[in-house]
């Protein structure tokens, strides 16, 4: 377990460090979107391309692994949608609540700390999970979202407007295009590789700090413009269900899947029970603001479940291992 430790905490720490590097505007908010757009359009585009391309193509396009996991999302999608309507809460609320339940924080923590934990091998699955949360997840969550007092367009309007923010997002053109360079063996010249490899390798530590910093402004904001406490059963449960309940689900669905005969490799399942453990990703938070929900809600499953999620991260890592 020690040894555990001691490759996720210096992880968390970074992302402590942009906490109170924020709290204590020792990091002037204005700067993070900066700070998030080197990472979302620079740094991070580059680790995946460079994790796509040098993955053999099989397990990119590992259809056991893509169903498995998106079963498990649809799953838990519906379940917390259902459990967290009353009252207070709605169709917009809950959806956006079901996708900070189901979206790991995998761009931005999961595939350089799996990586450290698994090794190289682990970014194949990694990328998968990521394409489902980027590409599907977060597009039904969005569309739901849009049933409080939509008209009739309403859903269409939503679908139409998350598959356009999902084109615009360039994680995954990156993965695309690092996939397209394993199958046809591209090679860059060695300038542009080191480039790329500058900026990959800059993503970890920057993303990681910029985590951490993303969740003391949300905090901030939420705390300043509040009329009455959020309830702990709104948002304390969600995050719940995102440490324990989401990679519970994912390890008895692969399991289940592999009795039945599936072709599911068991490091594969590893990796993507280690991926639903992950803590919320960060990015729900500016779209629940995008699209009208209560983030500040939304910040206080996302900062509940990182803080939380140093212990049952490294909890899961020590059952599997």
């Amino acid at each position: 377990m020690l040894d555990i430790l001691l490759v996720t905490f210096p992880f968390f720490a970074l992302v402590l460090a942009g906490y109170i590097a924020a709290r204590r505007r020792m990091l002037p908010l204005d700067a993070i979107p900066g700070l998030n757009s080197f990472v979302l359009y620079f740094a991070l585009p580059c680790l995946l391309y460079r994790f796509g391309s040098t993955t053999p193509l099989a397990q990119l396009l590992d259809a056991s692994l893509f169903l498995t996991y998106l079963l498990c999302a649809l799953i838990l999608v519906g379940f917390v949608v259902a459990a967290s309507m009353n009252r207070r809460i709605g169709w917009n609320d809950a959806a956006f609540g079901a996708l900070v339940a189901v979206f790991p924080n995998t761009g931005f923590m999961g595939v350089p700390l799996l990586v450290a934990l698994l090794g190289a091998a682990a970014a194949g699955p990694v990328i998968v999970t990521l394409v489902v949360d980027l590409v599907i997840t977060s597009s039904l969550c969005i569309a739901l979202s849009r049933l409080d007092g939509a008209d009739e367009h309403g859903v269409a309007r939503a679908t139409k407007n998350a598959l356009m923010g999902m084109l615009a997002n360039p994680m995954p053109w990156a993965i695309l295009l690092g996939a397209l360079a394993s199958a046809i063996q591209l090679v860059l010249p060695k300038p542009v590789m080191q480039t790329i490899g500058l900026l990959a390798d800059a993503a970890s530590p920057v993303a990681l700090f910029t985590i951490g910093a993303v969740l003391a402004r949300s905090q901030m904001l939420a705390a300043a413009h509040e009329h009455a406490p959020i309830p702990l059963r709104d948002y304390v449960p969600v995050a719940f269900a995102k440490l324990i309940l989401h990679p519970l689900l994912v390890l008895l669905v692969g399991a289940a899947a592999i009795a039945l005969g599936a072709p599911l490799a068991p490091f594969a399942l590893k990796v993507m029970v280690l991926v639903a453990a992950l803590p919320s990703a960060s990015n729900v938070a500016m779209l629940a603001e995008r699209f009208g929900a209560d983030n500040g809600r939304i910040a206080r499953i996302i900062l509940v479940s990182t803080a939380a999620a140093f212990f049952t991260f490294s909890g899961a890592v020590a059952l599997l291992h």
